[in-house]
This record gives structure tokens, sequence and C-alpha cells, in this order.
């Protein structure tokens, strides 16, 4: 009997010794502060059913995440997973090689992802993706139900609607929209939000194909449009930031808002009782395809250096399942990159089936590779046009020779 108990507190102390050895602690860093109980949540989820695996949410201000990252990445300190920028933003850490690579080898599920998806997450240089893409964004518009309701005004269907139903809502004492252009990113919104449908999806094939520049006629001509509607926004909108504008929304001083998609979870918690819809803003005719801008706005690499590689790639083999695409979708009200997934919330549903329609937003999927970057160009550009200091022809040829300095399609 002593023999058996001695055997048994042995066994028992060599196992205890062993379960530190085998467990695995896995670090996850994000820029998404706003996000972390609901991803302590998910990781809760895949704790329980990978025993031996624990996972460190750590998450950073978003502006200064890049740098934090990239430093640590250099530094041999870095995490074993962590959210990555997408297009432009991704390259600068994949191109270091501190990412692993991925396929459908090691993560099967990225073989069910849409090719945009994965080109977001993708070298261009070497045609390797290297994260799990987690969600789009929609540029579109947002509107205020009951204003539109009582004002007798129904979603828009051509350019000239769009119009009358500006003009209704300022001659009845409401803004018709609340955006300001005081914050650079969001003149780049209000046009994908506002243009799409205008430049047309010939244009957008044109470009890619280096068939045409930002000096074509399309373009010029969404950009005039631009201009004509921005004088229903409100007064002194140059000096408008984007806090302040959200803030004329979600109060319902404004019946629209130009902006992501990204904006409908913000607008809920700022006012749950406000009754939102949203549109693509129409083309010139009735007849014209209501365009969205998308693009992707973030994955989730390992580290090609962890020690707890073959934990990681587990790790990323969840995040690429229907079971947290659904999760996120539900928990986050946001478009989740996963396939299948559906959505409980109206407007989300919506959102993705507008967004069967869409044409890429342009600076940031095509033009963010270079210096300077298509954003920075199109958001100063811009910030002049609705400042009455260029005119929309000048705003076109600045874009065409600015990338042109890197932007090999347009080297004349």
């Amino acid at each position: 009997m002593k023999k058996l108990v001695s055997s048994t507190i042995i066994a028992l102390g060599a196992l205890a010794t062993a379960l530190p050895a085998m467990a695995q602690e896995l670090t996850f860093w994000s820029w998404r502060q706003e996000d972390k109980a609901q991803y302590e949540k998910f990781i809760d989820v895949f704790e329980a059913k990978n025993p031996g695996i624990t996972v460190k949410f750590e998450t950073f201000e978003a502006t200064n995440y890049n740098t934090i990252l990239s430093t640590a990445l250099a530094g041999g300190s870095g995490p074993d997973l962590m959210f990555t920028r997408t297009y432009g933003g991704m390259e600068t850490v994949a191109s270091g090689g501190y990412l692993l690579a991925l396929d459908k080898t090691n993560v099967p599920a990225l073989s069910t992802f849409t090719a945009p998806a994965l080109a977001s997450e993708t070298m261009r240089s070497n045609k390797t993706t290297y994260a799990v893409p987690f969600a789009s964004q929609t540029m579109l518009v947002i509107y205020n139900k009951d204003i539109f309701d009582k004002n007798g005004l129904s979603e828009p269907q051509s350019w000239d609607d769009f119009i009358k139903a500006s003009e209704k809502l300022k001659a009845a004492g409401v803004m018709p929209f609340a955006n300001g252009t005081a914050t650079a990113w969001q003149n780049e919104v209000v046009v994908g939000g506002l243009v799409s449908s205008i430049m047309g999806r010939s244009f957008y094939d044109d470009l890619m194909a280096g068939k045409a520049d930002f000096t074509d006629k399309r373009y010029v001509g969404a950009l005039t449009k631009l201009k004509e509607i921005t004088k229903y926004f409100p007064d002194g909108f140059i000096g408008l930031d984007y806090a302040s504008a959200q803030q004329l929304f979600s109060s319902g001083m404004a019946g629209m808002f130009v902006g992501g998609s990204y904006e409908l979870a913000n607008f809920k918690k700022q006012n749950p009782n406000m009754k939102m819809g949203i549109f693509a803003a129409p083309g010139l005719k009735p007849e014209d395809e209501k365009l969205v801008a998308l693009y992707f706005d973030g994955g989730y690499a390992a580290n090609a250096k962890g020690k707890n590689q073959a934990a990681a790639v587990k790790f990323l083999n969840f995040l690429a399942s229907q079971e947290f695409g659904q999760m996120f979708a539900n928990d986050l009200n946001n478009i989740s990159a996963v396939p299948g997934v559906t959505f409980k919330d109206p407007l989300l549903g919506e959102v993705a089936d507008l967004n069967k329609h869409s044409i890429p937003y342009l600076m940031l999927v095509h033009f963010r590779y270079g210096e300077p970057s298509g954003s920075v160009l199109l958001q100063s550009e811009i910030q002049k046009l609705l400042g009455g200091k260029a005119t929309p022809e000048e705003v076109g040829k600045n874009l065409t020779t600015g990338l042109a300095a890197w932007y090999a399609p347009f080297k004349k």
C-alpha cells in the first residue's frame, strides 16, 4: 500500500512538473482598444476548446500601433500574434520577414475567402499572404429614418433626387449632411461615399488597366458633383472635425452622414433610439449602377520567429473559422471577412447586400504603396477643392502627377 501511495505521489509530482512546460501562453496585440472585452470573450471560447493554450490580449493606442509593433518585432520582442494593417500598411512589416507566411496548408479556411479579401493581406512582390482578413468596411450614406419620414423623403434613385432631398431638408431647417472636412481622412471618405456611382465601374476598370488616370472626365465629373453637393454640408464645414460631425448626426440635428459601415455601431451607442437607414449614393440617372466603395480593414498574423508557432497557427485557424466570423459579426456589429456569415442586425445585412455592387475604396486599396500616397494626396486636394482653392480639373491633374512619382502607369 505504501508503495502504491508513493508511486502515485511521484506520478502526480511528475505531472505537476510537466504541466507548466506543456502550457503555452500566446501574446496577441491589437490597436482596437474599444473591442477588448469582446476579444477576451472570443479568446475564452478558443481556450475552452484548446486546454493548455492561453491567449493574452494586449491593446495599444491606434495611431502609435504601427511604430510600437515594428519596433518590437525588429528587436525580437514582438508578440506571437498581432493585428496587421492592410494593403501598404501590412507590407511594412511583412517585407522585414517578421510575419509567418499563410496558405491553405497551414490555414485551410483561407481557400474560401474572396480574392479581394486575401489581396488586402498579400505582399505584392512575392504574392504571399501573411494574415487572415478580419473585416470589410463600406463607404455609404447613413440617414436618420425619422427625419426622412417626417419630411416625406425616400432613398434617392438619381443625383437630381439626391439634390432635391437635400434642398427639402434645408428648407425644413434640418442640416442635410452632418459632415465636416477638418479631419483630413474624412475628405477621402466623402469621395468614396458620395461619388463612387458617378465615377462608375468602367472608370475603375480603365484605371486599373492603365487606360485612364485621374484627369479622366469621369473622375473630374464626379469631383464636380462632389463640390456641388457639399453646399448642403453644415455652415463652416471646412473647420468641422470628425467628432463634432458625428455628434451632429447622432443628436438628430442632421438627416445624413457620409461615412463607413463602421459608423453604425458607434451611432447606435451614441443614440440607441435613433432609427437609421443606409443607401449607396446614386449616379446621375436612376438606371446607373449604384456603387459603394469597399476596403478590407485589417488582419490577424503570426510572428515568423514566435516560440509557440504551432499554438499560434491553431489560434489563426480559429480566427479564420465560421464560428469566429459569426461571433465577430454578432458581438462587434461589423462585416466579417469570413465567407458565409449571416447578420442578425438588419442594417449589417443591408450593407452586405450593397457590397454586391461595389468598387474598391481607391486610394487606400491601390495607391498606398509609395510616396506620396494616394490618400495623402487626395485628402489635401479635396480640402483645396471644397475650400475653393482648386478646380476639379486641377485636382485630377495634381493626383496624377503626384502618383506618377512611383506609380508606373502614370509615368509619361
